[in-house]
């Protein structure tokens, strides 16, 4: 697992996140920018950005569990950090 594939994990969950507080939960736009962040970064990690996926991508043998903990803390420190964004800013 290299650390692009990692920061592209964080950006992703970041951004996905932060689209669901700063929009209130309105379905279109967070819909859009899932498909924007998996179309940005899906060569570069896979575009997961939810560790439940990971999850389950672990469990049908397409991760390693080195690369599934990785991705996974990568992830929710992308969460935390937009939640933390969004306190501050919003």
């Amino acid at each position: 697992m290299d650390a692009v594939a990692l920061l592209a994990e964080f950006l992703g969950t970041f951004l996905l996140t932060l689209s669901v507080f700063a929009s209130g939960g309105n379905a279109y736009v967070i819909g859009a920018t899932l498909a924007v962040t998996i179309l940005l970064t899906g060569k570069l990690s896979g575009g997961q950005h939810n560790p439940a996926i990971s999850a389950a991508m672990y469990a049908k043998g397409a991760l390693s569990l080195k690369e599934f903990l990785a991705m996974s803390i990568s992830q929710i420190a992308g969460g935390v950090a937009s939640l933390y964004t969004y306190r501050v800013f919003a």
